[in-house]
């Protein structure tokens, strides 16, 4: 599988570790272009490349993680969606307070959502921290969970497909305004490093 990968951070790297370590390819973008992702490249290995935004936004499966206050203008000018899937790993937390932002009642997913008419939206990969992300989700004789909530049944059997090949256990939550609730910042289910035994 390729996935395009806006937004190069913490929580993008972390995610791109897992995905080349699972065999998928990743093309990895920010806004200040491929060059700038050289030595993020690098590290990763044979399996990543870098590209700007739009190239990213062009893969099958789409990963946006950037802070919550950019991603309006992370996605502005890109091209209709046509049914593509977009994950959605964002967590609306309001800064320097570190508090959830006020999001009129919506999930934050939700919002995401409208910003990208045309995408199949499934929230994943935003309950755990980077470095715990980003590390072997094998452990103690069973795999790191991670929640997935989304209201299209195909795109999200497919991101549990995906988070499964990551050795992760996906755990679905339902839709995203009942699942992506509980697991949005601010909800009961963010920083839970749970274990799925078995």
């Amino acid at each position: 599988m390729k996935i395009g990968i806006i937004g190069a951070g913490a929580i993008g790297r972390a995610f791109a570790k897992r995905a080349v370590a699972a065999g998928h390819d990743v093309v990895l973008s920010n806004r200040r272009g491929p060059e700038s992702l050289e030595a993020a490249v690098k590290e990763l290995g044979p399996r990543a490349s870098a590209a700007t935004v739009r190239e990213a936004a062009a893969a099958g499966v789409v990963l946006i993680s950037v802070p919550w206050k950019e991603i309006e203008g992370a996605v502005v000018d890109l091209p209709p969606w046509e049914g593509r899937i977009v994950i959605d790993p964002s967590n609306a937390i309001v800064f320097p307070d570190f508090r959830p932002a006020d999001l009129g009642g919506r999930t934050s997913t939700e919002i995401v959502a409208s910003l990208l008419p045309g995408a199949r939206v499934v929230k994943a990969f935003n309950a755990l921290p980077a470095a715990v992300l980003a590390a072997d989700p094998r452990e103690a004789g069973g795999r790191r969970v991670i929640w997935v909530s989304g209201d299209d049944a195909e795109s999200k059997a497919s991101v549990v497909a995906l988070v499964e090949s990551l050795g992760f256990a996906a755990v679905d939550l339902g839709s995203i305004a009942g699942g992506g609730r509980l697991q949005q910042f601010g909800g009961p289910l963010p920083n839970l490093n749970l274990i799925k035994l078995g």
